[in-house]
Formats: C-alpha cells, sequence, structure tokens
C-alpha cells in the first residue's frame, strides 16, 4: 500500500529519515545505489557523490531515493526525481513522492 505524500510536506515529512539511497541506473541498464544523508534545502536534495553516480546521473537523470524506516513495521518513504551533476555533487528535485508500506508483517 502507496500513499502519497505532496511535495509541500516533504520538510516535515524528511525529519524521520536522516540519511536515504539515491538509486541511479548504469550503461549496462544496472541499478547502482548510494547511501547518503539526508539535505533537503530549497526544495531539492544536493548529495555528494563519487563518479559513477555523477555520470549515472549525467545520462539517465530519473533518479529515485529510498528512505528506509527505523524499523521493518514502518512505511519507507519514496521519492522519484530529476537530477543533474553540479561539480561533486548529483542535485535532485522531487518530482513524486510515497510512503510504502512494508510487505512485511508479524
Amino acid at each position: 500500500m502507496s500513499i502519497k505524500v505532496p511535495l509541500d510536506d516533504l520538510p516535515t515529512t524528511l525529519a524521520a529519515y536522516p540519511w536515504c539511497y539515491l538509486l541511479t541506473v548504469g550503461d549496462d541498464q544496472r541499478a547502482h545505489s548510494l547511501a547518503v544523508p539526508t539535505s533537503f534545502v530549497d526544495g531539492h536534495f544536493t548529495i555528494p557523490a563519487g563518479r559513477t553516480t555523477r555520470a549515472n546521473a549525467t545520462s539517465r537523470s530519473t533518479v529515485a531515493l529510498v528512505f528506509p524506516p527505523a524499523s521493518g513495521h514502518e512505511y519507507s518513504l519514496i521519492i522519484d526525481g530529476v537530477a543533474h551533476v553540479d561539480d561533486e555533487h548529483v542535485v535532485v528535485v522531487p518530482t513524486g513522492a510515497v510512503m510504502h508500506r512494508p510487505a512485511l508483517q508479524g
């Protein structure tokens, strides 16, 4: 089950999520993940990133940010976005967000 998160609510929602995975796709069409701290200012994320992540974001600007919950019984926050590379950083502007319920129950 997913619950849409209005983009205007992201600053408040992100308070519970101190880090995330930035997901990009390489030339070989394989996913590449990078664990990064949360830094959301003025409507975008600025993420320090290495060469592979920056190259992927340059070639394919559609990315996702996955914020795992503190436990397996809470919702994950998933943000879709458009990225561009700025020097040593990937800058991500959110285009949509959902809270996603874990499949693990019990």
